[in-house]
C-alpha cells in the first residue's frame, strides 16, 4: 500500500530527510524497514539502507552518509541522508513491515539534486552577501534551531552571528529570531524560510574584519547539518587599484598562444622577404637625394657669381710730370696712375680721371 509520495530538491554537499512513518491505530511493532532507490524503469534498485532485528545497516556507498533517524516504536523509518551527491538523483523508496501483517507499506521521495553552492565567497568591503543553510525535509515546520558561527582563525574563539531557537519561538513577538549584540548587531538578517527548513542569512556592510569562516548548524530535532562558508573580503575597486600601481612589477615569462605565434612568424617571412627591396630603395633615395644637393648647389654658385660680378673700377687717376731733357730739350713723356675700388651692387661702376696735361 502506498501511503504518499513528495519530492525534494537538495544542492550537492547538503543534506536530505525523508520522512516515512505509517499512520495506524493499532498498535503494532515495525518488524522491517528497507530503503531503496531507482534511477528509472529499467535500472536495477540500489539499497541504501535496511532495518531487522533492531539494527539499522547503511550499505554500499551510503554507508557512511545514510542514517535511520526516526522512532520504530512510533511507526517512525525515516532516512537522513547526508552529503548528497549527483549521483544520488532518484526515487527513493521506504517500505515498512509490521509484525503479524501481511500488509507493505511504501513511501517514496523523488529526489532532484542541485549543483553545488560555492562554499568561498569573495564581496568587497561594504557590500552584502547572502549564505545559504538549508536542512531539506518532507516535513514542514521541523527545522527547531539554527546557529551562525564565525571565526577568523584556526585558533580564534568563535562568535555567534546569528541565532533561531525553536524552544523560545513566540509567533506574536517573534522572540525565536535572536542576533548577536557584539560587533554583527544590526547587520545580519535572515532570508530563508524556516517553514521551509531554510536558515539562510544576508550579512550586510562587510567590512574587513568579519573576513574567515561562517558555520551553519541547523537542527531538526536532534539531527544536525553543518555547512561552512570561507568569506574573502577585499578592498573596494579604486583602492585596489592605487595599491596595484604602488607594486613593483615582476617580470613573468608571457605565454603566446597559436594565434600569436602564426602571427609573429608571419611577420618575420615577410621581414626577410621585403628586407632586400627595402635595401635598394634606401639607396636609390639617398643617389637622388645626393644629385639633388648637387644640382642647387652648383645652381647656387652661378647665381651668385652673377648678381655678384666682380668688376674694377679706378676711382681716380694721378699724374705727375718726369722732365727728363733730351737732345731736344723737352719733356719726353707724362704718366698717370689709377687706384681700384669695389663699388657696391646698387651703384653702377664708374671711373674718376683727372685731367692729362702733355707736353
Amino acid at each position: 500500500m502506498t501511503v504518499s509520495s513528495s519530492e525534494l530538491r537538495v544542492h550537492v554537499g547538503d543534506s536530505a530527510f525523508m520522512g516515512c512513518v505509517v499512520q495506524s491505530t493499532e498498535e503494532k511493532r515495525v518488524v522491517k524497514v528497507d530503503w531503496t532507490l531507482s534511477k528509472g524503469e529499467n535500472a536495477e534498485n540500489e539499497y541504501v539502507l535496511y532495518y531487522y532485528s533492531n539494527l539499522s545497516v547503511p550499505t554500499g556507498r551510503f554507508q557512511n552518509r545514510s542514517h535511520l533517524v526516526g522512532d520504530i516504536l512510533r511507526n517512525d523509518g525515516s532516512l537522513l541522508l547526508q552529503n548528497v551527491q549527483e549521483a544520488d538523483q532518484g526515487t527513493y523508496t521506504c517500505e515498512v513491515r509490521r509484525k503479524s501483517e501481511s500488509m507493505v507499506f511504501k513511501m517514496s521521495v523523488q529526489l532532484h539534486v542541485l549543483p553545488e553552492e560555492p562554499k568561498e565567497l569573495t564581496v568587497h568591503v561594504g557590500d552584502s552577501t547572502p549564505m545559504g543553510c538549508f536542512f531539506q525535509s518532507t516535513k514542514k515546520n521541523h527545522v527547531t534551531k539554527v546557529d551562525w558561527m564565525f571565526s577568523s582563525g584556526n585558533h580564534a574563539k568563535e562568535e555567534v552571528v546569528w541565532r533561531y531557537d525553536f524552544n523560545s519561538y513566540d509567533y506574536n513577538e517573534r522572540s525565536g529570531y535572536f542576533q548577536n549584540q557584539g560587533r554583527f548587531r544590526n547587520r545580519v538578517n535572515l532570508v530563508g524560510d524556516i517553514s521551509r527548513n531554510d536558515g539562510s542569512i544576508m550579512l550586510q556592510t562587510v567590512k574587513e574584519s568579519d573576513q574567515g569562516v561562517y558555520t551553519c548548524h541547523i537542527y531538526l530535532g536532534k539531527l544536525e547539518s553543518r555547512k561552512t562558508i570561507v568569506l574573502h573580503v577585499i578592498q573596494e575597486t579604486s583602492q585596489m587599484s592605487i595599491s596595484t600601481t604602488s607594486r613593483p612589477k615582476t617580470n613573468q615569462p608571457m605565454i603566446l598562444d597559436g594565434n600569436q605565434l602564426v602571427i609573429i612568424v608571419g611577420i618575420l617571412c615577410a621581414t626577410f622577404l621585403l628586407l632586400p627591396v627595402l635595401i635598394l630603395i634606401v639607396k636609390k633615395t639617398q643617389w637622388n637625394k645626393s644629385s639633388v644637393n648637387s644640382t642647387l648647389s652648383l645652381k647656387s654658385l652661378e647665381s651668385k657669381e652673377k648678381a655678384n660680378p666682380e668688376k674694377h673700377v679706378y676711382s681716380s687717376i694721378t699724374t705727375w710730370e718726369r722732365m727728363d731733357e733730351g737732345p731736344s730739350g723737352q719733356s719726353e713723356a707724362t704718366y698717370m696712375t689709377m687706384h681700384p675700388v669695389w663699388p657696391s651692387s646698387s651703384k653702377a661702376p664708374s671711373l674718376a680721371l683727372s685731367p692729362v696735361r702733355s707736353k
